[in-house]
């Protein structure tokens, strides 16, 4: 075993469920750390998210080595650190923090996370014109993300229109080149017969919000949807896509190549992603591909 022991967590709401952990403590194994993952549930220990940098300070003394961060609390912890890697910088949020020798660092792995589970579980897929459908910490990841990979018209929604065209400027401007605005969940029936794709980036589906983010009525099969959340894999809103003959892409992906990209930032070694992906499908019970086509 190594000579230094790693004490991780994940904060955030509803992290009960996250696989995260196991995924994180199998991986050391197979590299031979002593590797302990813990949730730290803020509803569980009854700690508001506006607390998260207590918590940052709570951590570091306790000897953490990193945290995890997810939602309410990627923007948030921003006001809380010493420095941001550019890619958190860009963003304006933070999945994971490294608590250094003299200072806490930000970084966000979830923009390369979904561009790879994208490439590898929707390949071929157009991508022109999408629909991103959460303006918070993980939509502005995945909005910088489908930029980069040639979305020439991207519309940003969320049931907080100023949140949407927060983002949607701050896009714009990182990426002049292409389309970017913002739109409201009332013109989905306009926006989605249009679109190549769908992207949900809010909880809803999750364990602890259950149900589908807007009226599965408007999907079609010319439009692939994809969903980041990955507790339960099969997401309601993915079910009825599939059922409507969509092509849809899980979350899964996306956990897996920002927690191997997280595991490289926290131990300075590079994680087998294909065997993350395997242990991922064993823990979330599912053998299935990320993806499915028409």
């Amino acid at each position: 075993m190594t000579s230094h022991p790693y004490l991780v967590g994940l904060v955030g709401q509803g992290v009960g469920p996250s696989l995260t952990p196991a995924l994180h403590m199998a991986e050391g194994r197979a590299h031979g750390l002593d590797y302990i993952y813990r949730t730290i549930d803020l509803p569980t220990i009854g700690v508001e998210p506006e607390r998260i940098g207590e918590i940052l300070d709570w951590a570091r003394a306790l000897g953490f080595d990193a945290l995890n961060i997810t939602h309410p609390c990627k923007q948030l912890v921003i006001d809380h650190l010493d420095a941001l890697d550019d890619a958190a910088a860009a963003l304006g949020a933070v999945n994971t923090v490294l608590f250094e020798a003299t200072r806490t660092v930000g970084h966000n792995t979830d923009a390369p996370g979904f561009a790879t589970g994208f490439a590898q579980g929707l390949p071929g897929a157009r991508t022109d014109s999408v629909v991103l459908i959460g303006a918070g910490g993980a939509g502005a990841a995945v909005g910088h993300a489908l930029l980069s990979i040639g979305t020439d018209h991207l519309t940003v929604v969320d049931i907080d229109d100023d949140r949407a065209t927060a983002l949607s400027t701050d896009l714009a401007a990182r990426h002049p080149e292409v389309r970017v605005e913002a739109s409201s969940f009332d013109k989905l029936s306009v926006l989605l017969p249009a679109a190549d794709g769908v992207v949900h980036a809010t909880p809803t589906g999750m364990a602890d919000h259950p149900g589908t983010p807007f009226d599965i009525a408007l999907l079609h099969p010319d439009l692939w949807v994809a969903d980041i959340v990955y507790r339960p894999l099969d997401t309601a809103l993915l079910v009825a896509a599939r059922a409507a003959g969509c092509r849809t892409l899980d979350g899964g992906g996306m956990a897996v190549h920002q927690a191997s990209t997280a595991f490289e930032l926290i131990t300075g070694i590079t994680p087998d992603a294909e065997r993350m992906t395997r242990h991922f499908r064993a823990l979330a019970g599912s053998n299935s591909p990320t993806s499915s086509a028409k």
